[in-house]
């Protein structure tokens, strides 16, 4: 994955954070008031080196749980999409530890079994990314509704911000699955009041080079340039 993917993530934390304590410190020029300012381009950063040495780390736990879009499956090690998401953040000074949980080939029923696992680590904030591999396989749309609906529910009832990435499925899907498909995240970010993110490949796919062979998955490349000025108020 690259930087691109964390415009829409990071714009949708606006909400889905609101609360926590993750917030910039008080001297950054973060905004901190009813107006808050858009903040600048900066030039792209190197992949991110992240110690896997968590013990001392005292910061607010965002979790990326998802599939092979979260995992940045074919991409070299720090260049998965929540990589990018942590040096944003630091770069803006928000005081959130971010965690990949993604897994490759996972489907919302995946999904669910892992919310143990999830629960375990106490985050203060998940980011939900599932239904892709379900809607590829062709899998009923009741069931990967009700799957993801459990995820939600069982997230919230334990105190923790959601936000759930929205996913979509190429055409030859057939319009009549792809609409209902796509209904299922727009019903559920409505039910559960949590902000809904655009699809994470929503300005890569079908743009030369930054997609991979398989034509699911983006390649590592980032887009110089097109870095948001997104309004980005954590806490």
């Amino acid at each position: 994955m690259q930087k691109v993917l964390t415009l829409s993530i990071l714009a949708g934390l606006v909400l889905a954070a609101s609360g926590c304590h993750g917030g910039p410190d008080s001297g950054s020029n973060s905004a901190t008031s009813n107006s808050p300012a858009p903040v600048e381009p900066v030039a792209p950063a190197p992949a991110p080196v992240q110690s896997s040495d968590h013990s001392q780390d005292t910061r607010p736990l965002l979790v990326c749980f998802g599939d092979s879009l979260t995992a940045g499956a074919g991409t070299d090690s720090g260049q998965s999409y929540p990589d990018y998401l942590q040096t944003d953040l630091d770069g803006l000074h928000y005081h959130y530890r971010v965690d990949n949980e993604g897994v490759s080939g996972n489907t919302t029923k995946d999904g669910v079994e892992r919310l143990p696992e999830v629960l375990a680590l106490h985050p203060a904030v998940v980011v939900v990314e599932f239904g892709g591999n379900d809607g590829l396989r062709g899998l009923r749309i009741d069931d990967t509704r009700a799957n993801l609906d459990e995820i939600i529910s069982t997230l919230k009832a334990a105190g923790i911000k959601v936000a759930l990435a929205g996913i979509t499925l190429p055409p030859d899907y057939g319009a009549d699955y792809i609409q209902k498909f796509n209904e299922t995240y727009e019903l559920l970010a409505k039910k559960y009041r949590v902000p809904m993110l655009p699809f994470l490949l929503k300005n890569v796919y079908g743009v030369p080079g930054m997609m991979q062979r398989d034509m699911t998955h983006a390649t590592a490349k980032r887009i110089a340039g097109t870095l948001m000025q997104p309004i980005v108020v954590l806490g």
